[in-house]
Order: structure tokens, then C-alpha cells, then sequence
């Protein structure tokens, strides 16, 4: 299961749309570490030089880099995560995450960020079964 829903969110979602900031909070509490890492590549983003910011230190456990992968692999939860943050995500492997400003999303470095090339130069023996 992604996300630990709250009773009365889940009961709102059975009858029709729930708001996108309550959407972001179940996210909040249900994935603490994937949060912190893309609260910290998103708020480092718009004040770097080039419109980015990534993480690349592996999580520091299985559970830690299941958050990651669930929030990142939902279209849902990572849509909510690049609008409430107001970047574009971009993932690579298990753990390296990176958050492009709106400006950077049709730039070179955006572009190598999410090539095949750029995948496969960011591959390593020790990331094999992550």
C-alpha cells in the first residue's frame, strides 16, 4: 500500500474529488523520507544557478527506498508532490531524484537529465538491484 489514508479523506474520496493540498498531506505523513527528499531538491532548485537541484545518496534503508519508488512511481503522488512544490521531478535508478524549475523542464541539462543516455551513465554495479 502507497499511502495510509485517513478514514474521513477516504470516505471524501468515495463520494467525488478530494482538494489537492489534503491529497499532498496524506502524502506528508505517509512518506516522511521520500518528502524530505523532494521538499529538499525542490527548494534548492530555484535558487541554483541553473534552475536544479538532485539527491543522490542512497536511502538509508529498503523501507526508505520503497517511499521513494512508490512516490515517484505514481502518477498521482508525483503529480501532486511537482504541483505543490511547482517543479518538475525527474527520477533516475532508485534514489536519485531531481527537481527542475518550470523554466529548466525544456533546457539541455533537463534533457540529458531524462535521456537514455543520462540513465545509463548513472548505473553502477552496487545500484544493480536496487
Amino acid at each position: 500500500m502507497s499511502l495510509d489514508v485517513p478514514a474521513d479523506l477516504l470516505n471524501r474520496a468515495e463520494r467525488g474529488p478530494v482538494d489537492d493540498a489534503e491529497f499532498v498531506d496524506c502524502v506528508r505523513t505517509s512518506l516522511p523520507y521520500a518528502w524530505r527528499v523532494i521538499s529538499q531538491v525542490a527548494s534548492s532548485a530555484p535558487g541554483s544557478a541553473e534552475g536544479f537541484a538532485d539527491h543522490e545518496v542512497p536511502p538509508p534503508s529498503e523501507a526508505e527506498r520503497g517511499q521513494l519508488l512508490r512516490a515517484l512511481a505514481s502518477d498521482a503522488i508525483r503529480g501532486g508532490l511537482e504541483r505543490h512544490f511547482g517543479v518538475k521531478l525527474a527520477f533516475q535508478n532508485c534514489h536519485r531524484v531531481a527537481a527542475f524549475t518550470p523554466s529548466q523542464v525544456d533546457s539541455d541539462r533537463y534533457r540529458a537529465f531524462i535521456s537514455p543516455r543520462g540513465q545509463l551513465l548513472n548505473q553502477s554495479p552496487e545500484l544493480r538491484d536496487c
